[in-house]
Formats: C-alpha cells, structure tokens, sequence
C-alpha cells in the first residue's frame, strides 16, 4: 500500500511528537481512512522529509510520532520562472497543478490585456490560499519536498519593472512568430511568460522585448493557454533539466 506524503506548515525534528493542523488530519482520518499504527511522510517544504507513524487521533486532529529523516532532492537543476495570464474556470488550477509536477520553480500570475479573470479583495485572497492548496497537494503526490513559490499577482506591466537576473534566459511564448528551442542555447535559468485565453496584446509582446525577452514558438500550431505553458517546460526539463 502506497505511503501518503503529508505538507505541514510546522518545524519537524526526528523523535518528536506532533500535532497536525486540521486540514492535513481531516485527509489522513475522513479520505484516506488512516487509523492509529500507519505510516506516512511528512514534509515541510524545506527539504528533505520524515517517516512518521500516527499515533493517535480524534474527529479533527492527528497526532504523529516523527522518527528517521531522510534527504531527498527531487528538485529539477534547472531554474525556471512561469510568468502567466490568470485564465478562467478550471484552466489555471490545472496549470499550477502540473507546472509544480514538472519541476517548475516559481509562479508569478498576471493580470494582462487580455485577462477576463476579475479578482481582488478577499475574492483574491481566498482564490491564493486555493492556488496554494493546488500547489501543496502536487508536491504531495509528485514526491517534491520544496515548494514552488507562488507569487501574489500583479499586472504585466507592474512585473516587467521587476529587477532581474541579467544571466536569466527570458522567453515570451507567443505563435506569431517561427524561434524555436533548437535555436536556444543551453542554460539552467529560464524565465517563460505567456498570455491568457487570447495571448499577450502586441503591445504587451512588443514590451516584452523592451525587457530583453526573446520570442519562442512552440509550432505552427496553436495551444491552449493551459496546454503551452506545460508542454514548453516539458521540452525544457527534457533539453536542460532532468527529463
């Protein structure tokens, strides 16, 4: 039988006891039907995780013995930045979910031109904690003991005054144009961004390259604002990462 892999917020040492927060507990003991005697991993996104056993619990709460820690690195060598348009429905969720599988290293959402996503306020502040949620439940299943960091959005124009790392490989990923990855050279830093539903304006294109970004085409055919982003990061862990 499979061992869950748990996240918990909280400091972790080897033989200590600990109880979990309310959400990690209520997926051990309502879903995953766990009683007193199982095993599990836990995690706190600092590397490395631990064997523990629970050793108690009530309606809401889980208590664990923490035993042997172990260092394990599954983190991707390549460095890689998804700067992306907030789409609608289910299509972000699905993005985060499997960037974070791919080994992305952070996220920074965007709000462009063409971004029909209306969020802010305590919408916004809920719809992050839901992100994050997304995020925290890949690396559980994916075996990732660090998480990607997942930036507060901000508008495209605000995040193109951000300073950055003049040794970065900065990539727009758009379908009007033919650059193609055989063109790139290789590198372990690589910031994408791409558009929402539509793609980034001209406008937002033509700043981009103000900023140093170069153009990259995925194909004469056009992908999905969920679909582009996963499978250039693909192409990238399998030309420069550990694919």
């Amino acid at each position: 039988m499979r061992i869950p892999r748990i996240y918990t917020e909280q400091a972790l040492a080897s033989n200590t006891e600990l109880e979990l927060e309310e959400a990690p507990s209520h997926h051990l003991i309502k879903v995953l039907r766990m009683a007193v005697g199982r095993s599990l991993i836990l995690f706190n996104g600092q590397g490395g995780h631990y064997d523990a056993e629970i050793i108690a619990s009530t309606k809401k709460y889980a208590t664990v013995k923490i035993t042997q820690w172990h260092q394990q690195d599954n983190e991707s060598p390549l460095n890689t930045t998804l700067a992306i348009g907030l789409s609608r429905g289910e299509r972000f969720d699905l993005v985060l979910q499997k960037a974070t599988e791919l080994g992305v290293t952070s996220i920074q959402p965007m709000f462009t031109e063409r971004t029909e996503v209306k969020l802010s306020g305590d919408r916004l502040n809920k719809k992050f904690l839901s992100w994050q949620k997304i995020i925290i439940a890949a690396c559980e299943q994916s075996g990732r003991n660090i998480l990607p960091t997942l930036k507060s959005p901000i508008h495209i124009q605000d995040y193109f005054t951000q300073e950055r790392d003049q040794q970065q490989l900065k990539l727009v990923l758009h379908h009007r144009n033919s650059s193609r990855f055989s063109e790139l050279e290789k590198t372990d830093d690589i910031c994408l961004l791409i558009g929402p539903e539509g793609g980034l304006s001209q406008d937002e294109i033509d700043l981009a390259h103000k900023h140093d970004f170069k153009n990259l085409s995925l194909g004469p055919r056009v992908l999905r604002t969920e679909t582009a982003p996963l499978a250039a990061l693909a192409i990238m862990q399998q030309c420069w990462g550990d694919f």
